[in-house]
């Protein structure tokens, strides 16, 4: 399974943005999930023409491909997930942040959460595109001075605390993370 390049898209950081850093099957072995540096791509195993989705994970980022080089922040490899319904998947991100994503046909749905020992943070909706939330894990927050950088939207992010690994509960609405030794 491939996607073809969009002609002139080509830069130095192609190749290492486009890298597979995790793939997954789905529960019932009819989807594969890929997670790329900048995208989580769900593919049917009975189409190779492409990804049935593509979902933007780090486009933000883009303007700052130079920066992530030079602080070897665009080698990070970071982990994918599926719910065990099939309906949303899962990655991480920096900051302590991971994002959630429908994969049901027509769905909308991209949520921002935050991994956090302390959930008793003040919520707040994360700008962007409209999303449904999820039932039992909406928290949504943005982090305050504690990060040094802020993308387009005005997001805090900080590219020292990530989470590269996430693990969905078969059969419960849970994800557990790891960020650092936590």
């Amino acid at each position: 399974f491939e996607e073809p390049e969009a002609p002139g898209s080509r830069s130095f950081f192609t190749e290492i943005i486009a890298s597979i850093s995790d793939i997954k099957f789905a529960k019932d072995g009819r989807y594969i999930l890929s997670r790329d540096y900048m995208t989580l791509k769900l593919w049917d195993i009975n189409m190779d023409s492409g990804p049935v989705a593509t979902f933007q994970v780090h486009e933000y980022l883009r303007p700052k491909l130079c920066d992530l080089y030079e602080n070897d922040s665009i080698f990070d490899k970071f982990e994918c997930c599926l719910s065990g319904d099939g309906l949303r998947v899962a990655t991480g991100s920096y900051s302590n942040l991971f994002r959630v994503f429908g994969c049901a046909p027509g769905s909308t749905e991209a949520t921002t959460l935050e991994a956090s020992k302390n959930p008793m943070r003040r919520q707040v909706q994360t700008p962007s595109r409209p999303s449904r939330p999820l039932s039992s894990i909406t928290r949504v927050v943005r982090r305050g001075t504690e990060t040094p950088g802020v993308d387009a939207n005005g997001n805090s992010f900080d590219f020292t605390t990530k989470l590269l690994h996430l693990a969905w509960h078969p059969t419960e609405n849970s994800i557990a993370c790891a960020a650092a030794n936590s």
